[in-house]
């Protein structure tokens, strides 16, 4: 009966543990170009650039080398690299040998209703040997399968920390750049209240004239409140800012340099987006998800090798006396090799191998996922580079023709050819261009800063 059940279990055995073969990278479910036209393809490749170099203000510099330094998130994923290598060093251990030094000693006497010749039987045993516990020859592949696995989970590990560290650098950043915005509306504001408690105080003497009426002073004086309301936001959104920062960084230093306006930031040099296929691969979530896929891979290796019959071996090697005084006059030894062959267990190691399976398809389509959502990024990223470029010359542009303006208006109101209700008007147009430019600078300084981490910039 065995050997008509030989074939069948050599037939189950081969066609569970067929090896997976090597590694192949799925094909990237994205098109071959950007899906947004680009102005300037740009020389300059985000992943040779290191941060230093790309950020130009010394102030940016120093935020954001204290937040590598002290931010939370960061030193969790460092630890967490750590924590993965451990895990990968433990796994890798199996598939070596493990040799301890192992002494014993054994004290005993018989009495003589037991020993078979009616004499006391006192005996005495010293042994000291060099073990090897259960060494597994890896014929198969199985522990050399894990162990692959353990490495390419601790490489997706590493590179979600790099995920974290570009997030962290493009947000402290962004963070910037908003307190500069806000840092320039509330000085935009302050000078605008100023402005608007001389025009009241004008329009007040006007009203005593008989110059002005109720209606001009009501004017005056809604515009200050609104300027005051303006001042008091931009105060706010900059406290707020100011607070993010030091969320971000851990801590606010001691001391920072002084830094540029947003004018001088000095992030108009294009970065090279290259073709996706190219970029896309060099981005460290795209990278840690192949590496995640990687280790699913090898972990069905394993699952199949589990078909395969262990072989394990025991052994030991040193001496042995009955004297303590004699031990190393005898040598003592053995060897315990083991083979097994798994014929049924109740479907756990096809079961085994099923989860492997369906782990490395989801790490499949989460590697694809990975993959389309940066395309999507770099393209957005893209666009809005584009977009803001034209935006803030226009803004520009109106904020040159504004002030024109009411360079203009306040000559004709010199002249009496206008009245004050015209100088507010061409005021407060003037300050809505003001913030609109500072807005759209921002902007696309926030939008080169995304541009930077969306093409795995090199942090």
């Amino acid at each position: 009966m065995l050997r008509k059940a030989l074939p069948a279990i050599a037939a189950l055995l081969l066609s569970a543990c067929a090896q997976t073969g090597n590694y192949e990278r799925p094909p990237a479910p994205v098109p071959t170009q950007w899906a947004a036209p680009l102005d300037d393809a740009g020389v300059v490749a985000a992943n040779q650039v290191h941060w230093r170099n790309y950020f130009a203000d010394p102030r940016l510099q120093a935020l954001i080398s204290a937040a590598l330094d002290n931010n939370r998130d960061l030193r969790i994923a460092t630890e967490r690299v750590r924590e993965a290598r451990a895990q990968f060093r433990l796994v890798d251990a199996d598939r070596l040998p493990s040799f301890n030094l192992a002494g014993s000693a054994s004290i005993g006497s018989t009495p003589a209703d037991l020993s078979g010749n009616g004499t006391v039987i006192n005996g005495q045993r010293y042994d000291l040997a060099s073990t090897t516990v259960s060494y597994e020859l890896d014929f198969w592949g199985r522990l050399s399968s894990l162990s692959e696995a353990a490495r390419r989970q601790f490489l997706a590990t590493a590179e979600a920390r790099r995920v974290t560290e570009l997030s962290l650098i493009a947000e402290v950043a962004a963070t910037y750049f908003v307190q500069l915005e806000m840092a320039a509306e509330r000085d935009s504001a302050l000078a605008t209240v100023g402005s608007r408690e001389y025009g009241l105080r004008i329009v007040r003497q006007a009203v005593q004239t008989g110059g002005a009426g109720d209606f001009d002073l009501q004017q005056a004086r809604a515009s200050l409140e609104s300027a005051q309301g303006a001042l008091e936001s931009a105060t706010h959104q900059y406290t707020v800012a100011t607070n993010k920062l030091q969320f971000l960084l851990g801590g606010m230093p001691a001391e920072l340099p002084d830094g540029l306006d947003l004018a001088h930031q000095g992030l108009d040099a294009a970065l090279a987006p290259g073709l996706p296929s190219e970029v896309l691969l060099l981005r460290p979530d795209v990278a840690a998800a192949e590496q995640r896929l990687r280790a699913a891979h090898a972990h069905v290796d394993a699952a199949r090798a589990a078909f395969w019959p262990r072989v394990t071996l025991t052994s030991s090697i040193g001496f042995a006396s009955e004297a303590l005084l004699n031990l190393f006059n005898g040598s003592a030894w053995s060897f315990q090799p083991l083979i097994s062959l798994p014929l049924f267990d109740g479907g756990r190691l096809q079961a085994s191998r099923d989860l492997a399976e369906a782990r490395k398809n989801i790490a499949v389509a989460e590697y694809e996922k990975a993959i389309q959502g940066a395309f999507r990024e770099v393209s957005d990223q893209l666009s809005a580079r584009a977009m803001l470029a034209r935006q803030l010359r226009n803004a520009q542009a109106n904020e040159m023709a504004q002030t024109r303006r009411l360079d203009i208006v306040l000559a004709r109101h010199q002249a009496g050819l206008v009245n004050a209700l015209e100088v507010l008007d061409a005021e407060r147009n003037l300050m809505a261009a003001q913030q609109a430019s500072v807005q759209t600078r921002r902007a696309q300084l926030d939008a080169a800063a995304q541009l930077y981490k969306a093409l795995g910039g090199g942090a």
